[in-house]
């Protein structure tokens, strides 16, 4: 059977908020936190961290689950990190997710599987906004991305810029004419330019907090935090106002 590995992309450097994933949600580190959510997923068949090479991401060793394998790779060209894993682990596809969404979630990420399973020509296969924007481009924060291994593999060679090195999946959703491209249609309650669920600034970690304390631990499916938030008039305002 083909075999699907989650990847949560991490490091303890950020330029916007220094070690972020360190900072502790309901007893367990972001990162935890984070991997717990991915690994509720159903149709994923392992997860890993991939973190780059810098000395400190070491400590990231300390934050994540026994069985969750730390990879480390090049520090700067995240896309080749990812391709290096491929060839560590001989995956057939992997789901992408970034380590700065709380959020993420498993039911999400399950529909795009699914749907991967439904179209085999598909390189690439995330989520996008009615303006057509792909949700990788939002703040949102509860999306991942679904790509082939071999589509990455290509990506790695056809990447010419710094952008296409940091930004893993760039390459393929921005080049239709190289890759099959599927997009499904964000659920309407998370299309909005008014709702940011990524932990970026330190006014995101209060949000999560806020969020967190009023839902945790079982209410945290993004269909309940946005019936939560539609309540919230002025957060979602400031939340326009950062996005």
């Amino acid at each position: 059977m083909p075999m699907t590995l989650g990847i949560v992309q991490a490091r303890v450097g950020s330029t916007r908020l220094r070690n972020k994933v360190t900072r502790r949600l309901g007893g367990k580190s972001l990162l935890e936190w984070v991997i717990r959510r991915v690994t509720d997923s159903q149709r994923l068949d392992a997860v890993i961290v991939a973190a780059g090479a810098a000395p400190e991401n070491a400590a990231l060793a300390e934050l994540i689950p026994s069985d969750v394998p730390l990879f480390i790779g090049s520090e700067h060209d995240v896309l080749k990190r990812y391709v290096d894993a491929i060839d560590e682990y001989q995956p057939d596809a992997v789901v992408r997710i970034c380590a700065d969404n709380p959020f993420v979630d498993p039911n999400l990420i399950d529909r795009l599987v699914d749907t991967a399973d439904k179209h085999p020509e598909c390189d690439y296969i995330s989520y996008r906004m009615s303006n057509g924007k792909p949700v990788i481009l939002s703040s949102v924060g509860v999306f991942a991305e679904w790509c082939r291994a071999d589509a990455l593999k290509r990506a790695d060679e056809l990447a010419t810029s710094a952008a296409d090195q940091e930004h893993v999946t760039r390459v393929l959703y921005s080049r239709p004419d190289e890759f099959q491209v599927r997009f499904m249609q964000a659920p309407a309650d998370l299309d909005c330019e008014d709702l940011r669920l990524t932990v970026d600034l330190e006014e995101d970690w209060d949000t999560t907090e806020t969020i967190f304390d009023a839902r945790a631990p079982e209410g945290l499916d993004w269909e309940q935090i946005t019936g939560l938030l539609r309540h919230q008039p002025a957060l979602r305002r400031r939340m326009a106002e950062l996005n």
